[in-house]
């Protein structure tokens, strides 16, 4: 009993000092080993364990990096219910093929319409597929380019951007933006034209986008920049919150 206890105690060690601590397992692999099996295959099978551990806390630290408000996923959508884009083109999206080639999404529509939802999820998908992901409102950024730019941080803020797989800008409508904010918020999304992937959500459709940007020269390249080779998302229709507060209003009239 006390080899056995020591040789616990050394494996416990050497797994803290290997860092595989998934090793401490191992009992759980011999257990499930049928006799005829190998060392070799309890060894196999113990390296499975610890990748896979190993990929679990590497999706867990991405997504934490990622600093989303909260955690959705597509299977807490009814993607029946946009009428413009189809189921097929979600699960397309989903695969985060759009990171690989570069290429972006703007989703437009009003408000209510589950454009958070989809953005967190798909941002959740790109960190399992072991992308960087970064999620900002369009507010929150502009206050941190500006302050960057006053505490002279900008240069690093921006190579921190450049190197994020997948920039996810949210609720760019609900307010205006003053030149000095309009150009460092255009310098980070046309730094990442063809480089890097942008997902952006908005109220407003693109003819209205004069309004939160001084510089209507800049806006126009700001779109063309956005929709070359992407994906432009038509999600407007009735608001799912709406339509929630009214079937449960309804439910406690009865």
């Amino acid at each position: 009993m006390k080899s056995l206890s020591l040789n616990t105690e050394t494996i416990a060690l050497y797994s803290k000092q290997l860092k595989t601590p998934s090793f401490n397992r191992y009992d759980d692999i011999i257990r499930q080993l049928d006799n005829d099996k190998s060392y070799e295959q309890f060894l196999i099978d113990l390296l499975k364990l610890e990748s896979a551990s190993r990929m679990e806390s590497s999706q867990k630290r991405r997504i934490s990096a990622a600093k989303f408000p909260y955690i959705k996923t597509f299977d807490e959508m009814d993607l029946s219910r946009y009428e413009h884009v189809s189921e097929a083109t979600f699960h397309d999206l989903a695969s985060c093929d759009f990171v690989s080639k570069r290429q972006n999404i703007v989703m437009i529509g009003n408000t209510g319409r589950g454009k958070t939802h989809c953005s967190i999820a798909l941002g959740i998908k790109a960190c399992m597929q072991g992308m960087n992901v970064k999620f900002y409102t369009a507010a929150n950024l502009s206050n941190e380019l500006i302050e960057a730019m006053e505490y002279k941080r900008i240069l690093k803020l921006e190579r921190q951007l450049e190197k994020i797989d997948l920039l996810i800008i949210d609720e760019a409508s609900y307010i205006t933006f003053n030149r000095h904010q309009s150009e460092l918020l255009f310098k980070v999304i046309a730094d990442r034209a063809e480089k890097r992937s942008v997902i952006v959500s908005t109220n407003l459709k693109f003819s209205e986008w004069p309004t939160l940007f001084e510089n209507e020269t800049m806006v126009a390249a700001l779109i063309d920049r956005l929709t070359f080779r992407s994906h432009v998302l038509n999600m407007n229709g009735q608001s799912f919150r709406s339509e929630y507060t009214k079937e449960h209003s309804k439910e406690g009239a009865v």
